[in-house]
């Protein structure tokens, strides 16, 4: 009986707390939206008054006889530029002024504090016309837009222009743009011709939105897009004219102290027994949602890459069986696209880890949004990753996928003030119902990706049972080509580099050779692309370098050129290297010749200066090789030390075919010469050949018609017959 009677009586407490906290929010709701409007109302009224102090500062500063007199006057940029451009610029921060002749073409443009090419400014004309048309009388202003007609003040008797202004979008960012005519109502003179118009544009983005903020309290106010808006965020939307403009910002929420205020004593009047419940309800969800968190927290940590947020190896096997299951279940085509990252590598060691990890984030991001919803991208490790595509249609549409890929990575990254650029190789795995395990897909997209790398890079290609065959055979020449590098198994090769008239050996390229005990002679072309891609390279160039220091050092009056991978020259140790090589074969400095290409300086400009100037010291000179052929960037010849610069082979075979070509070597060679450098063409095959270059002044040739590389006693023979010779004649 108690019970039904306290029951009414709950009920009635019930709806009167129920109704107190309707009209409680109800009044906070009201008071934020009064807050809100008069927020609105004042980001307007201070948006108008900017707008109005550009314009009278426009006019302060055109309307003036002195001024208007030089504007209507022989055009002088520099006078233009110095009294009105940089005094807008200065006194009143206008980012951008522009003068137009009666023409309506732009004759003056500024830019930041400097006068630019006015035609710079032609792609944006389009946002400056309707303050011109405007200023010209052709269009009617509407409410959004300021406008006044000439007017004379009755009191001074001083004439005001005719002028506009409104409130826009400028190259894509928000701007008050302002104009006025450069000519008084009240003038004494008037040409026949259109008067000049002077336009000013003050963004509003940066400092003035930042001083708008401050002094009006819209914490966070900023310019967004649609899709840029916080759920807390007020927009305030603006159209001067067909384009909307919209600002936001965190609004003030009155309304949250007055429920702050009014709540406690509510949830006093509930009651103990109903707080107690509550609390005690509420400290079991949150227990139970703590722990659902913690245990999605940790899922997601153990099956994510903490540095890129994908999904990491463990997380792309469950999938990839998952799909290989829908593969089987529906008889439908899947693939596996492993991708790998060139040249990743030589970003870490130049630039440092922070770099690399700044890359591998922007590159995780482009492949998400390169794929579609339903494919998964996983990083599997360093600067490998793995893409799993269904419901693939046929091979032409996959080949289409990984060149997006390729193509989207291929795009240059902007990563902690540096400028990288990089590419990708992709190994396709079809997955099929005969396709077998996860592990067995792994291993054939990994084969392919080696396929790609070893055609060039840059590339995709999709797997085939011949990859395997040709996998093993290079396995094989690595493991040989190691044990040669060891076991002193190689030899080098020498090439004549004779003086411009062809008679005397001034020195010789170094060239490694391999004769395999089974194979035979394996071609420089085969084996040093592998030495490259298995960092083999490293030791192979330093073997190189000492076995020709031990055999040139007999040749006192030979140079001795030898060539430097990227790998080799971007150790923190080559410079060391090298000393110690000297050292040890008591090899003259001055006679070694280090060539290096211009990839080999890419991204490395500081590091690379700093160990050329070291060898340089001891008297090491440099040659940069195969010049033309790269970014024949002058940056590299006026700031690295180089003492030569060697055409490439191909420029001089196309001497008696291609009237370009002949240029360029000219050319080369009076850059050469303009830098102090010597100039050396490779190459040179004919008589012909070596007449022309020898005509145009090269300082050195070399090339088949003066000797195919020889081993070393090749060299001393020849050497011994050349002093020979000179006795001969010197005793006649």
């Amino acid at each position: 009986m108690r019970a039904g009677g306290a029951l009414p009586v709950a009920l009635v407490v019930a709806g009167a707390v129920v109704c107190l906290v309707v009209a409680v929010f109800f009044a906070a709701r009201r008071a934020d939206d009064v807050e809100l409007a008069q927020e609105r109302a004042q980001f307007a009224n201070a948006l108008a008054d900017h707008g109005r102090r550009v314009l009278r500062e426009l006019e302060n500063v055109v309307a003036s006889d002195e001024v208007l007199s030089h504007l209507d006057a022989a055009l002088d940029p520099a006078w233009v530029h110095r009294h009105v451009g940089l005094r807008l610029n200065t006194v009143f921060a206008h980012e951008h002024i522009f003068l137009l002749d009666g023409s309506d073409r732009l004759t003056y443009a500024l830019l930041g504090n400097a006068s630019v090419d006015p035609s710079a400014f032609e792609p944006a004309r389009g946002d400056l016309a309707r303050v011109i048309d405007l200023l010209r009388a052709r269009a009617s202003p509407n409410s959004r837009e300021v406008y006044r007609e000439p007017t004379v003040d009755a009191v001074t008797g001083l004439g005001r222009p005719r002028r506009a202004q409104r409130l826009q979008m400028f190259m894509d960012r928000p701007a008050i743009v302002a104009g006025v005519v450069a000519a008084l109502p009240n003038a004494t003179t008037a040409s026949p011709a259109p008067p000049p118009l002077v336009l000013a544009v003050k963004f509003i983005d940066g400092a003035l939105l930042a001083e708008i903020s401050e002094r009006f309290e819209l914490p966070n106010l900023r310019t967004v897009t649609d899709d840029a808006v916080g759920k807390d965020d007020q927009v305030f939307v603006t159209d001067a004219g067909g384009q909307a403009i919209r600002f936001a910002w965190t609004p003030s929420r009155p309304g949250a102290s007055i429920v702050s205020t009014v709540l406690p004593f509510i949830a006093i009047a509930l009651g103990g027994f109903a707080l107690l419940g509550g609390v005690a309800l509420r400290y079991i969800r949150r227990t139970a949602a703590t722990i659902a968190e913690g245990e999605d927290r940790l899922r997601h940590l153990a099956l994510h890459d903490p540095l890129s947020g994908l999904p990491n190896r463990t997380y792309f096997g469950e999938r990839l069986a998952s799909a290989i299951d829908g593969v089987a279940r529906d008889d439908t085509l899947a693939a596996v696209l492993a991708i790998d990252l060139d040249h990743f590598k030589d970003i870490n060691d130049t630039l440092g880890h922070h770099v690399g990890d700044g890359l591998i984030r922007a590159v995780a991001q482009r492949l998400a949004r390169a794929l579609r919803g339903e494919d998964l991208v996983a990083r599997l490790g360093g600067d490998e990753f793995a893409v799993i595509t269904t419901d693939v249609p046929d091979l032409a549409t996959l080949e289409r996928v990984a060149e997006r890929l390729i193509e989207s990575l291929r795009a240059p990254y902007a990563i902690m003030g540096h400028t990288l650029v990089i590419g990708a190789s992709v190994g396709i795995a079809l997955v099929d119902r005969r396709s077998g395990e996860a592990a067995d897909i792994m291993r054939r997209a990994d084969v392919a990706l080696y396929r790609a790398k070893n055609e060039g890079r840059n590339r995709a290609c999709i797997y085939d049972a011949d990859m395997d065959a040709d996998l093993r055979e290079r396995k094989e020449l690595e493991n040989d080509l190691r044990a040669a590098i060891a076991e002193d198994g190689l030899s080098v090769a020498y090439q004549p580099i004779m003086n411009a008239s062809g008679e005397k050996i001034a020195g010789v390229e170094a060239l490694c050779r391999w004769r395999h005990p089974k194979r035979g002679d394996v071609p420089p072309g085969v084996f040093i692309p592998i030495a490259e891609r298995s960092e083999l390279i490293i030791a192979l160039g330093e073997w190189v370098l000492r076995k020709a220091c031990v055999e040139g050092k007999a040749w006192t009056s030979l140079t001795v050129a030898v060539n430097v991978s990227p790998l080799q020259f971007r150790r923190q140790d080559f410079v060391e290297v090298v000393e110690r090589i000297l050292a040890e074969t008591g090899f003259d400095p001055k006679r070694l010749e280090l060539e290096l290409t211009e990839s080999t300086l890419l991204g490395n400009v500081d590091e690379a200066e700093k160990a050329m100037l070291r060898l340089k010291a001891h008297g090491v000179r440099f040659a940069l090789d195969d010049f033309g052929t790269g970014y024949s960037s002058l940056l590299y010849l006026r700031r690295f030390p180089f003492d030569k610069i060697k055409i490439d082979r191909s420029f001089v075979l196309a001497i008696e075919t291609a009237a370009d070509a002949a240029s360029i070597v000219h050319a080369i060679v009076s850059l050469g010469r303009g830098l102090g450098m010597k100039v050396t063409a490779e190459g040179v095959e004919t008589a012909e050949q070596q007449l022309f270059l020898r005509a145009a002044g090269v300082h050195f040739l070399q090339g088949y018609r003066f000797g195919k590389p020889a081993p070393a006693q090749v060299i001393a023979d020849r050497l011994e017959q050349a002093n020979f010779a000179a006795l001969q004649i010197a005793a006649s």
